[in-house]
């Protein structure tokens, strides 16, 4: 019997203590077969707050380059994500965009949101480097919230990049939505799409 993909995680390794890693094989045939669910089919309750605390937990173990955590989480669910939609939705009839009234569905219809906000430090560390590490952690949530047997979804669409709806979500500076993910119970099993071919794409350096 293959083990509850929604039991609790292992407590976290105490600073400084060995973490050791073993062979995988099951990380590797699920990544072999991932596939992102379409946002506009996923449904039900969604995670809850324990579920959310850890898929968080997963999603902040990122390479992160400094240990500057240049990144934060915003969860937007249930009623309180209805109303970002619908103020999203006011904002847009405001400008005359029915174009991008059409496209909130994708965030109304999943039941959990969690938004991962690019927040890059003054350092050393160079800005593209943190950027990176935001990106990171959006991919790990939405693997995390795959394997834990839910559909999940990245998206960005044009309220990631609208300055008054940021402002809405209480971004400041320079800091910007590196994802919204989407989240949920899936629905029919995705199709496979289309993808890249490896050959031409991999380059082997010799001196």
């Amino acid at each position: 019997m293959n083990a509850d993909p929604r039991r609790p995680l292992p407590t976290a390794p105490a600073f400084g203590e060995p973490v050791i890693q073993v062979p995988a094989p099951e990380v590797l045939d699920f990544l072999a077969c991932r596939r992102s669910a379409s946002a506009l089919t996923l449904g039900g309750t969604g995670p809850g707050p324990e579920e959310i605390a850890s898929l968080i937990r997963l999603a902040a173990r990122v390479p992160d380059h400094g240990k500057l955590a240049p990144w934060w989480f915003l969860v937007l669910a249930g009623d309180d994500k209805a109303a970002f939609a619908d103020w999203l939705e006011a904002l847009a009839q405001s400008r005359g965009d029915a174009r991008a009234v059409g496209k909130l569905g994708k965030l109304r219809t999943p039941p959990l949101c969690i938004a991962v906000v690019s927040s890059p430090r003054p350092a050393e560390i160079p800005h593209w480097e943190q950027v990176l590490s935001a990106g990171a952690v959006c991919t790990t949530l939405l693997y995390a919230a795959t394997a834990m047997g839910y559909g999940a979804n990245w998206i960005t669409d044009w309220y990631a990049y609208d300055a008054e709806a940021c402002a809405r979500l209480g971004l400041s500076g320079e800091e910007k939505v590196a994802g919204f993910i989407l989240i949920g119970e899936p629905g029919d099993p995705p199709r496979e799409r289309e993808r890249p071919e490896i050959e031409g794409r991999v380059r082997r350096w010799t001196p």
